[in-house]
């Protein structure tokens, strides 16, 4: 009969003793899974009383009319959705192209590191100053293309006048400056993680620099790039305080991304704090809208990252 091994022992032991770490992981993640639940708890129940009342018609009408308690968030929901599809398709063409050239050294390490730098410092900068920014600068930019856009592209109803600085077009630009950031970063980083031996098959193959880059890399690092938009709108949809500055805060319905709109979140930021009786009741019911509503782009952009990994992995 052999002796027990004695070193054995304290990897027997070890074995024996609870996961200290994975616990504190478990513990983290019903955390924040309790969290979201006891927000949109609150949430609601501040919100029961306006959804009783308005029921759907809330999302379809266009009146909001605190003195007469007529509340609907339809131009609301529409602002909020364009300025945010609008930001994603100023930014994501200019993040891509600003990745690729961080990620396939065309020039000197000195100028890309400036580049990276000067990109960074967009993502550090306070959502207040952007929108100071916004007022001193993009809106004089906006007011006096919008002049020219009515008068040479009248028959266009984005453009049709009366052009206005606060605008949904002032509020997209920038928030396309916010989130650009944010697209950069996660595409650099997706471009990075492509195998090397991809891009030297495609040269071995005959290709030139930007059928191996457009043709091989860029696919190959889809599944990021599909992310990084989805957190860029996500960021866009919740942004508050510079879209608040520079969106006009109008609840009217209008064609023109030359006119005045407003967000749901810019709404509840303007409002809230004076707010009283069933106007509390509606604002809570309106974020409980933007809730959903970023539930519902995540859900979307998950289900469009899963086929994009499939077809990039091949499968069918």
């Amino acid at each position: 009969m052999s002796a027990p091994d004695p070193d054995s022992q304290p990897i027997a032991d070890f074995k024996s003793r609870p996961d200290l770490f994975r616990l504190l992981c478990q513990a983290a993640a019903a955390l924040a899974v309790l969290t979201l639940g006891w927000i949109l708890y609150e949430i609601i129940y501040g919100a029961w009383p306006s959804i009783n009342k308005f029921g759907w018609n809330f999302l379809a009408t266009a009146a909001w009319v605190p003195n007469r308690e007529k509340f609907g968030v339809l131009p609301f929901i529409i602002g909020t959705v364009a300025s945010s599809g609008i930001a994603i398709l100023l930014a994501f063409p200019l993040g891509i192209s600003i990745a690729i050239f961080l990620n396939e050294n065309f020039l000197a390490r000195p100028v890309r590191q400036t580049v990276r730098f000067v990109v960074e410092m967009l993502a550090s900068i306070p959502s207040v100053v952007y929108g100071l920014w916004g007022i001193f600068v993009v809106i004089p930019l906006v007011k006096g293309f919008g002049d020219w856009a009515t008068v040479h592209l009248s028959g266009v109803p984005i453009f049709s006048g009366p052009a206005y600085g606060n605008s949904l077009l002032t509020a997209s630009i920038v928030l396309a400056i916010m989130i650009l950031p944010t697209i950069t970063a996660i595409s650099r980083n997706s471009l990075s993680a492509v195998p090397h031996t991809l891009r030297e098959g495609a040269y071995a193959l005959g290709a030139t620099r930007w059928e191996a880059i457009l043709g091989v890399i860029v696919p190959s690092a889809a599944p990021g790039l599909v992310a990084a938009t989805i957190l860029a709108l996500g960021r866009a949809m919740g942004e508050t305080m510079a879209v608040a500055m520079l969106i006009g805060n109008s609840s009217r319905l209008s064609w023109s991304i030359l006119s005045p709109s407003g967000t749901l979140a810019g709404l509840l930021a303007n409002q809230f704090g004076e707010a009283t009786g069933m106007q509390v009741n509606s604002l809570m019911y309106a974020a409980l809208i933007l809730v959903l509503i970023t539930l519902l782009v995540n859900l979307a952009g998950e289900a469009i990252l899963r086929y994009t990994q499939k077809k990039t992995a091949g499968i069918h």
